[in-house]
């Protein structure tokens, strides 16, 4: 399917310009030190955010994929969360594996395909929320399209939302993260936490055990950078109660509802409006702040 993403953030499309051995997260990991000094973060210009990390070249999502984007320049690291069956984070696009990992040819796995409901529409596959982190680190991660370079298919398999992170703070300067809180309501129906947490509070709390919080450009911010994002409003405003870094609501084609609200583009801003003015004391950092373009065509 052909793709033109549209963002009202200014998005660098990272392209490969050098070579990469097999596994470079672990040479990175085990040379840097995540508290030496750095260079900090160029805040003066425009962010390059590597969208899915370089995925033009490397399968998305991967840890091959940010460290060569971290290698090009970007400032961001952009990422999906989703869940597995037992609670755990991980870095993946789309709540099926079919389309970027070997899961249809894992004979084990047959038996696992199930039809859910997704944003009102009936989707067949093996869904991540199915499968326990172990199953999941089993699989092997492939280009989504036939015209991105093959040759890496196969040599990486998914990350956890810890060790995205991990990859940032390992950088040899500041690396920002750009976390996409994916399909709450569909994790939060078919995967449980104890205490009665939800996967909003599941993703604050790895955010802040690494530390991550702080209004945008604070002396936290700038020491680790991050914006959080979503195309769930009601998400988006859970979270502004318990963090306050920035946000921001993304939104689709103009017929295309929200995740959650079940609202196309012309009624989101009126609902975050409304949401500020019955809500006149919420400090400021309490609400998503920045809509932006996410669209696919």
């Amino acid at each position: 399917m052909d793709s033109l993403w549209h963002a009202s953030v200014i998005v660098l499309v990272l392209l490969f310009i050098g070579g990469s051995d097999a596994n470079p997260a672990a040479r990175r990991h085990s040379q840097l030190d995540v508290n030496h000094k750095k260079q900090p973060l160029q805040t003066f210009r425009p962010y390059n955010i590597a969208h899915r990390g370089s995925n033009g070249e490397i399968p998305e999502e991967t840890a091959a994929a940010y460290l060569r984007a971290i290698d090009e320049g970007a400032d961001f690291i952009e990422t999906d969360i989703l869940a597995s069956e037992d609670g755990h984070l991980i870095c993946f696009h789309d709540v099926t594996l079919d389309n970027t990992t070997d899961i249809a040819s894992r004979t084990e796995f047959a038996g696992r395909k199930r039809t859910y409901e997704v944003q009102g529409v009936n989707m067949t596959g093996w869904f991540t929320v199915d499968f326990t982190l172990r199953e999941l680190k089993s699989l092997r991660v492939k280009q989504r399209f036939s015209f991105r370079d093959q040759q890496y298919n196969g040599k990486y398999n998914i990350l956890t939302f810890d060790e995205f992170i991990l990859i940032a703070l390992h950088a040899d300067r500041v690396v920002g993260i750009y976390p996409e809180i994916k399909n709450p309501i569909f994790i939060n129906q078919h995967v449980k936490w104890s205490g009665g947490k939800k996967f909003e509070d599941k993703f604050v709390e790895t955010l802040l055990k690494y530390g991550y919080k702080g209004k945008y450009m604070s002396e936290d911010w700038l020491m680790k950078p991050l914006f959080i994002q979503s195309f769930a409003p009601t998400s988006l405003i859970y979270i502004s109660n318990i963090t306050n870094a920035p946000k921001l609501l993304l939104i689709d084609e103009t017929t295309v509802p929200t995740q959650d609200t079940n609202q196309v583009r012309s009624a989101v801003s009126p609902t975050f409006f409304l949401y500020q003015v019955h809500h006149p004391k919420t400090p400021s950092f309490q609400r998503p702040f920045l809509t932006c373009s996410h669209t696919m065509k």
